[in-house]
């Protein structure tokens, strides 16, 4: 075999490691329909709007915190306050909320998504 194609099988390897731990994690999160959500706010769940300004200025739900994705890991200091509460992520379609709760989790927050994102929010 040529050092080329170990170095191929290689990178795909930890690719395929790493995608599949990012799963695991994702799975770990809790997953939340807009009702149940809605609910969880109702007994002091915080919700983490983790789109990004131009998004949020259309759309977004009251009393969320907003803190885009890419942002989150130089800010997330601000978080601090309610490490004693669920933070339900959300974004456009539940992908990027997935992403921040994963950062969320591995920093000691207890982390919740809202399945399907801001469309499964009933406003």
């Amino acid at each position: 075999m040529a050092s080329d194609q170990i170095f191929i099988y290689g990178l795909l390897a930890v690719m395929v490691i790493f995608y599949i731990r990012k799963q695991l994690l994702a799975r770990s999160l809790n997953n939340y329909s807009g009702t149940e959500a809605k609910q969880k706010v109702k007994t002091g769940s915080i919700l983490l709007d983790v789109r990004t300004a131009g998004e949020r200025s259309s759309l977004s739900i009251p009393s969320s915190i907003h803190i885009p994705v890419h942002e989150l890991s130089s800010r997330m200091k601000e978080l601090e306050k309610y490490k004693s509460k669920e933070i339900i992520c959300y974004c456009a379609s539940g992908s990027r909320s997935v992403s921040a709760g994963i950062k969320l989790k591995k920093a000691g927050f207890t982390v919740g998504n809202l399945k399907g994102g801001i469309s499964s929010w009933n406003f």
